[in-house]
């Protein structure tokens, strides 16, 4: 289980964030203001101000000051870090064919599918424009990281997507594919933020490992949000992938585990590529009968806990902030 520290109780971190969070916010506004043309950098303004909790640039400013570095130094890769998050999450939408994200509309929905791709390359191409301005000595490594980062996460894409028409995919494998699509941006934000403060090789490596625990765990909380969250904290969808046809943490086990009747009903999932809107309750009843939810949520600690565990190097209050962080993302609801 995950330790009891009530992380979530220390005012001096939520004060931390909340600061350094304004400043990120800020600095993530700026990297499209008046640029031109209006046509592809307006969209661009648009999906940045749908906002978020912005914790995967806050992963990189932490990482840096772990290892001794300052803020200041990772600023720039911080934004973007999360201009590339951006990107994939617009291209994802248009694969998808989503139609909100944040409580707002998607941008291929809000503007059309081509700009909508243009976005995505446009914000690809200033987040690495915004990395090189904090590259110093080992701009090769940091280049590196950044790049193998998105490399993986369409990689984990592109698998993501065979999955929706694979009969049989096990739960082995799509830890492995999350791995790839979520996890590894979590894992290179750490290694960047880490290798832009100086770390060495073993905390390059602590922190690198943290970040890639935490977003296997992100992904599987993600998957049972998609379930039992709130559509309107979510901003998306309830049960949006089951109606997709995504093969889910939660449907790949119940798979693994249902019988007859529920079996059948589950394959039709595969052989319709997608369920009804209508069907959504069905296929929660069969998550909770089998016992699917509390399943999840118990490798959500275990992941969570090899996260925390990687960074016991760490001096008290920097591991206090990990903690913190891991809580947040954990016991989220959106």
């Amino acid at each position: 289980m995950i330790p009891k520290n009530n992380f979530q109780n220390n005012d001096w971190i939520n004060s931390l964030y909340e600061k350094e969070r304004i400043k990120i916010e800020k600095r993530i506004q700026r990297s499209v203001k008046d640029r031109k043309p209006e046509s592809l950098y307006k969209p661009a303004a648009y999906i940045l101000e749908s906002g978020g909790k912005r914790l995967r640039p806050l992963l990189v400013l932490l990482s840096a000051k772990a290892v001794g570095g300052d803020y200041a130094d990772a600023y720039n890769a911080a934004v973007a870090v999360e201009l590339l998050h951006n990107f994939t999450l617009v291209h994802d939408d248009i694969m998808d064919n989503a139609d909100k994200r944040r409580n707002r509309l998607t941008l291929h929905k809000k503007y059309d599918t081509s700009t909508a791709i243009l976005v995505g390359d446009g914000l690809l191409s200033v987040a690495y424009e915004y990395l090189l301005k904090d590259c110093n000595g080992n701009t090769k490594a940091v280049l590196s990281a950044f790049t193998k980062g998105l490399l993986e996460v369409c990689n984990g894409q592109s698998i993501d997507k065979i999955f929706e028409t694979t009969g049989n995919v096990s739960i082995f494998d799509y830890i492995d594919m999350i791995k790839k699509k979520t996890a590894s941006l979590f894992e290179t934000c750490c290694k960047i933020g880490s290798l832009l403060g100086g770390g060495d090789n073993k905390q390059v490596k602590a922190l690198s490992n943290y970040g890639k625990n935490l977003g296997i765990a992100f992904q599987i909380q993600d998957d049972l949000l998609d379930i039992i969250g709130d559509e309107k904290q979510l901003g998306k969808t309830v049960g949006g992938d089951l109606v997709e046809g995504k093969k889910t943490y939660l449907f790949i086990k119940a798979f693994e585990k249902a019988e007859d009747k529920e079996r059948k009903i589950l394959f039709n999932l595969v052989r319709n590529k997608g369920i009804s809107r209508e069907q959504i309750p069905v296929f929660k009843e069969i998550y909770l009968k089998l016992g699917i939810l509390d399943e999840a949520r118990k490798d959500i600690r275990r992941f969570s806990v090899r996260a925390l565990n990687s960074v016991r190097l760490l001096k008290e209050n920097d591991r206090q902030i990990f903690g913190w962080l891991t809580d947040s993302l954990i016991g989220r609801n959106k």
